[in-house]
C-alpha cells in the first residue's frame, strides 16, 4: 500500500522528566520506520520552540511527559503546518491531566477511582491505602502507594515537586492491566504482575522481575468489558490514533480506568508494541501503521 508520507520525523528527547525514556523510544521508532521503508530524520527536542526541516512531510512525537504529551508539541507542529501522529492538543492536554482526564470520563460513564484534589497543606477525606499522583507527569514520576499514615507525609511532598496540585484516589486491591488502541483495533489485553504489586517507575524501567501475561487471562466475558470501556475512554477523551489504557480491577471483577497515555512508550519494556506483537503486528508495520494515521 502506497505511503501518504516518505519523509519523516521522529521528535525524541525533550525536557521532561522522562526524557531518557523518550529518547529510547525515539531511537526504536525511526529505526521501525526505516525498516518499514521511510526516510527519516531524529530531532531531539530541547526547547519549546523547535523546528523541523524543510521536507519533512510528517511527524511522529516520541515525547513523553510535560511537552510531549500534554499538547505542547503538538501546538507548535500545528503553528508549522506539520501533520503529527496521535492525539491533538486538545486532546493531549485532557489526557495528561489527570484532572481533566477524570471530569471527562465520569461525564462519560467510565468508571474510575473515588478521588480528592489536595494543594499543601490540605487535609486529606479519603481513608488509607490511597495513590497520591501529581496530575500533569507521566511514567508514575513523582507517584506513591500509601497504606500507613507515617507515609503520608512523604508521598505528598514528592508529589508536590512536580505539581502545585496532587491527586489522591482510593487504591483500588487487584489486578492491573493494560489495553492498547492503534487505528481503531483494540489490541489483546496486557495483565501486568510486579513485585511490589504496583507498577511505579521501577517496575516499569529499572528492574527486569516484572511480567506481562499476554493475553491477559481473563473469562471473555470480562475481557470483551474491559476493551470496550479503553475505546470509550479513548473516545470521551477525543484522541485519535493510537494510545494505551491503564486500568485496575478488584479481586470481585470490578474494573476501573487510572489513565490514557496518549503518547505510550515503545522501549524494549514497553507494553504498547508488546500487545501489538500479541494481534500478530511486528514493530515495523506498528510504526507504519501509525505514521499513516499522520494529520494536523
Amino acid at each position: 500500500m502506497q505511503k501518504p508520507f516518505q519523509n519523516v520525523a521522529v521528535l525524541k528527547g525533550g525536557f521532561s522528566a522522562e526524557r531518557e525514556v523518550s529518547l529510547e523510544s525515539g531511537a526504536a521508532i525511526a529505526n521501525g520506520l526505516r525498516k518499514a521503508g521511510y526516510t527519516v530524520m531524529e530531532i531531539d527536542v530541547t526547547t519549546p520552540d523547535f523546528t523541523v526541516p524543510d521536507g519533512i512531510e510528517a511527524v511522529f512525537i516520541a515525547l513523553h511527559g510535560t511537552f510531549g504529551e500534554d499538547g505542547g508539541a503538538q501546538t507548535r507542529l500545528t503553528e508549522l503546518g506539520v501533520p503529527y501522529v496521535g492525539a491533538d492538543a486538545e486532546a493531549s492536554r485532557r489526557s495528561f491531566d489527570k484532572l481533566l482526564t477524570e471530569i471527562c470520563l465520569r461525564k462519560a460513564g467510565v468508571p474510575v477511582p473515588e478521588s480528592e484534589t489536595l494543594r499543601r497543606g490540605g487535609r486529606r477525606t479519603l481513608p488509607l491505602p490511597v495513590a497520591v499522583k501529581p496530575p500533569r507527569q507521566g511514567s508514575s514520576v513523582g507517584c506513591s502507594l500509601v497504606f500507613k499514615e507515617s507515609e503520608w507525609a512523604p508521598a505528598m511532598a514528592d508529589a508536590l515537586k512536580y505539581d502545585d496540585e496532587v491527586l489522591i484516589q482510593r487504591f483500588i486491591p487487584g489486578r492491573e492491566f493494560t489495553v492498547g488502541i492503534v487505528d481503531g483495533q483494540v489490541l489483546p489485553i496486557v495483565e501486568i504482575v510486579t513485585a511490589a504489586g504496583w507498577y511505579d517507575y521501577t517496575a516499569k524501567y529499572k528492574v527486569d522481575t516484572t511480567r506481562y501475561v499476554i493475553p491477559a487471562e481473563l473469562d471473555a466475558k470480562t475481557a470483551v468489558r474491559m476493551q470496550k470501556i479503553a475505546m470509550e475512554t479513548f473516545v470521551a477523551l477525543g484522541v485519535r490514533g493510537f494510545g494505551r489504557v491503564d486500568f485496575r480491577m478488584t479481586p470481585e471483577g470490578e474494573q476501573f480506568v487510572l489513565e490514557l497515555n496518549n503518547i505510550p512508550g515503545f522501549t524494549s519494556h514497553s507494553l504498547l508494541p508488546k500487545a501489538a506483537a500479541a494481534a500478530g503486528i511486528e514493530f515495523s508495520a506498528l510504526c507504519d501503521r501509525i505514521m499513516r494515521t499522520a494529520s494536523l
